[in-house]
């Protein structure tokens, strides 16, 4: 086994640390408001850099290490239904570890490669950026006439109800037995 620079690992770790909470819990949690996912995110982060410290101290294949990688996200994720940017913010948590745990990269390259997540991630998730488009997820008592067949109707509906203009939307389930329908729905107000 290799001899270990416990200096470089804490140094590494509080990197990862830092960075991770600046997305999850500063950019993430502030606009979002997701306490399950920050908490997930931010606690995969932290045990990603772990394991991945010690791999890196192995001879642990690249592929292996990625299968591994991917059975452990598809886990997580599939036990319940997750958005979009939630996914987003939880892979960017993953990714930060992964830069910061493995060993043979500089520490400035690890730095500048952490800087250049949160810079894009500050900037492309900016709330004045799209801040003129919501999205909720709306459920209705009851299901309109040709909602599948003729997806105007389902829009002006949603736009009656609302009182906002509905950009596009998502049916995410339709139940004929309690005539309940949900719809995600993207909107602007008028």
């Amino acid at each position: 086994m290799p001899s270990i620079d416990y200096v470089e690992l804490i140094t590494r770790f509080c990197m990862n640390l830092v960075s991770m909470l600046i997305l999850v819990f500063g950019m993430y949690y502030r606009r979002y408001k997701h306490k399950e996912t920050a908490i997930s995110a931010a606690l995969f982060n932290t045990f990603i850099f772990a394991v991945l410290s010690v791999l890196s101290l192995l001879e642990f294949s690249l592929a292996a290490g990625f299968g591994l990688f991917a059975i452990l996200a598809l886990f997580t994720l599939r036990s319940e239904p997750i958005s979009k940017s939630d996914i987003a913010y939880f892979f960017g948590s993953i990714s930060i570890a992964v830069v910061c745990a493995i060993q043979g990269t500089s520490l400035l390259f690890v730095v500048i490669m952490v800087l250049c997540m949160l810079v894009a991630v500050y900037v492309i998730d900016h709330p004045e950026i799209l801040k003129s488009v919501n999205q909720t997820t709306v459920r209705l008592d009851s299901i309109p006439e040709r909602c599948m067949s003729d997806p105007g109707t389902l829009k002006q509906e949603l736009s009656r109800r609302l009182g906002v203009e509905v950009l596009s939307y998502r049916i995410l389930s339709v139940c004929y037995v309690t005539e309940v329908i949900q719809v995600e729905v993207d909107y602007r107000f008028q």
